[in-house]
């Protein structure tokens, strides 16, 4: 099940993206403390709770039997049009077995209906393969991390 975010959920939410970040991104972080710290810190409870308090912004959990993932979407400060998938992470458990994708196509469908035709995102090295399978595209925009790099991508929302 896909729904929103509570504001009591947000330790829960913050310990699975740093436990996704620590366990499943090594391709990014090298296991090297001073990327992952920041990386984690960054989306810490009170981090959260500013997306989950923003009207232009959203948070979603997957939560077949406990919550497993966390994405996140914005809009503001986007050209017209535009949304931004922000974040999403999955738990190290449940890699590979769809919560992921169906919390992505969640996000995706809230940003249509908020009226964007377009999003982008920057994927991590970790990530690239499974936005380009959801047919995610390079985008020659620009963009990145700051402490990591990233690929900017873009999708055609309708």
């Amino acid at each position: 099940m896909i729904r929103p975010a509570r504001s009591e959920e947000l330790p829960v939410l913050s310990a699975v993206i740093g436990a996704s970040i620590t366990a499943l991104c090594r391709a990014d972080h090298r296991d090297d403390p001073e990327r992952i710290r920041p990386w984690v810190a960054s989306n810490s409870p009170k981090a959260l709770a500013s997306i989950l308090n923003d009207a232009d912004q959203r948070l979603f959990v997957a939560e077949p039997e406990g919550i497993v993932a966390v994405g996140a979407i914005d809009w503001r400060h986007q050209p017209d049009g535009e949304g931004r998938i922000r974040l999403l992470f999955a738990a190290p458990e449940v890699q590979g077995k769809g919560c992921g994708r169906a919390l992505l196509a969640a996000l995706e469908e809230e940003l249509r209906a908020v009226g964007r035709v377009e999003a982008r995102l920057t994927a991590t090295n970790t990530a690239l393969g499974f936005y380009r399978r959801q047919g995610w595209q390079m985008d020659d925009r620009g963009g990145g991390g700051g402490w990591l790099l990233g690929h900017p991508l873009h999708k055609r929302l309708i």
